[in-house]
């Protein structure tokens, strides 16, 4: 499994460019987040991207109601029960979105140089010079000058159905734009984004709450993407609701930076979040198009040091209608593997796309590529350099861990782990090899009943670069030195089965042993 790989700045050999890639049990270290929709809601369909790489399966509440969402869902419990892999679950939240009301779902052409008004009565028929709008606040947020963007991107990845207004007047409630380029507006679901407002809407919104509360809370949602994350406490805010709900008090957060506003205040944000989802559609509006890449590769890093899974956004768009990417898509998949991006998160592609499976077949062939070039020595000299000499016991064993790893050529790293704290630091230092986070389920209580941990922990690493989860079996203790043979042995067994371990490779062994954490290399006879 392991393979002496090149550094970006040495040169490559046009021969290696040429030779098929050769395939493995894992498509690629780099995990991929699936949006689950119209064209991917099949068992056979979502089998297929289970098989195709997709470890987490997305729920973009922007659209449908929560039946359809159950179906989809429960289509995804089957398909993991026949394919034997497991996947995560998360629920992406509406938040403050802006939205324009076209009830009669008639075409609506929007001519360039003509006067539009967004009009917050949505009692009116959406017309070529009138545009009802969600939003009472919007003659009070905008001025004459501000860029307003509307369009159907968010959920088609195409923007080629999207229009640029600029303010010309505020009249009351109404709001009087030029429009700058013609488009047709088609379909129901349009959404308008003015570029570096503040809107005064509540991250968490009423409707958002109610979704998580019913079809959350039935549905035990390992990961929540809070939308238009903006400040820290919003982070808080989500945090509070999801502990008084039965069963989601071990659910993660990952805060969706989309504007400006999220990224003046993401330092504050990172510290409280779970993780990051690198919105890029939408902060591609807030931001000028030259700027989007200096955040993501800043945002990166800031997560990279700070060990918390990042996500980007909008990678492969054309896939949609496409069977295979654009060179500037593939490139882009590439260069946020290198950035050091932990997932990428597909949405239109495959949400309602023809070619869902393929989509995350490509994307994974790509990050594995990339993959291979990574200069993991310079990442992990940075890595190092910036948590200096304060550094906990548990990550300096961790860090050691993956440093011996790769000096004896290990072929993975199997880690020993209740709450996938010590998986995450291992993975925080990017090693080049899988690491196999063997979580061992703990036994608690409520005062009620005695429950099992382990299912979220396995599930929610699912999104973390590298790391490929077993839930153990609860019998089996490892912090007893008795013990732990029986249960490596399970885990390697596992290994060989997956096609990861080989006769007389090296395997590098994280665990506990009583209070200690302990790192140890064993080379397998057969």
């Amino acid at each position: 499994m392991h393979s002496s790989n090149l550094r970006l700045e040495e040169p490559i050999r046009m021969a290696s460019i040429l030779e098929p890639s050769k395939p493995n049990f894992f498509p690629a270290m780099t995990k991929i987040v699936g949006t689950l929709g119209p064209k991917s809601r099949t068992v056979e369909i979502i089998s297929g991207c289970l098989n195709a790489g997709m470890s987490v399966a997305r729920f973009d509440f922007s659209w449908g109601d929560t039946e359809f969402h159950q179906e989809t869902l429960d289509n995804l419990k089957k398909a993991i029960k026949s394919m034997k892999k497991l996947c995560a679950v998360m629920l992406d939240t509406v938040g403050p979105e802006l939205q324009v009301v076209n009830k009669s779902e008639h075409p609506i052409s929007l001519q360039a140089d003509t006067m539009v008004v967004l009009t917050p009565d949505q009692d009116k028929e959406a017309s070529s010079n009138l545009l009802p709008i969600n939003f009472h606040g919007l003659s009070k947020a905008v001025k004459k000058g501000d860029t307003i963007f509307i369009g159907q991107y968010l959920f088609t990845g195409n923007e080629t159905t999207s229009v640029w207004l600029e303010v010309d007047e505020v009249k009351g409630e109404d709001v009087v734009c030029m429009i700058k380029n013609s488009a047709t507006l088609s379909g129901q679901l349009y959404t308008f984004h003015v570029s570096q407002i503040h809107i005064d809407l509540p991250t968490l919104t009423d409707k958002d709450k109610e979704v998580i509360r019913t079809w959350g809370v039935r549905n035990s949602i390992d990961i929540l993407s809070l939308s238009y994350t903006r400040h820290a406490e919003d982070i808080r805010h989500a945090r509070d609701y999801l502990s008084k709900l039965d069963g989601l008090d071990q659910t993660q957060i990952f805060a969706k930076i989309e504007n400006i506003e999220g990224l003046k205040h993401f330092d504050e944000i990172l510290q409280e979040a779970d993780g990051v989802i690198l919105s890029r559609g939408t902060l591609g509006i807030d931001l000028p198009s030259e700027k989007v890449f200096l955040f993501q590769k800043a945002a990166i890093y800031k997560c990279n040091v700070a060990g918390k899974p990042v996500v980007v956004t909008r990678v492969v768009d054309s896939m949609a209608d496409n069977l295979r990417p654009t060179r500037a898509e593939a490139t882009d998949v590439a260069n946020a593997v290198l950035d050091g991006c932990d997932a990428i998160l597909l949405g239109a592609e495959t949400l309602r796309g023809f070619y869902p499976v393929e989509s995350i077949s490509t994307v994974g062939r790509i990050c594995s590529e990339a993959e291979k070039v990574f200069n993991q020595d310079l990442y992990f000299k940075k890595t190092s350099k910036h948590v200096g000499e304060e550094i906990s016991h548990l990550e300096s064993i961790a860090s050691s861990a993956v440093r011996a790893a790769i000096v004896v050529k290990a072929s993975v790293i199997i880690c020993f782990t209740s709450s996938g704290r010590a998986a995450r630091l291992i993975a925080k230092y990017r090693p080049t090899m899988p690491i196999l986070s063997v979580v061992i389920p703990q036994l608690k209580t409520n005062q009620l009943r005695w429950t099992f941990t382990g299912a979220f922990e396995a599930r929610q690493s699912l999104i973390v670069k590298g790391i490929f989860p077993i839930l153990a079996d609860p019998r089996h203790p490892t912090e007893s030195a008795n013990t732990d043979e029986s249960v490596l042995k399970v885990a390697l067994d596992h290994g060989k089965a997956l096609g990861v371990i080989n006769p007389h490779d090296r395997v590098v062994v994280f665990q506990k042993v009583g209070d200690s954490s302990v790192v140890k290399i064993v080379e397998l006879d057969k």
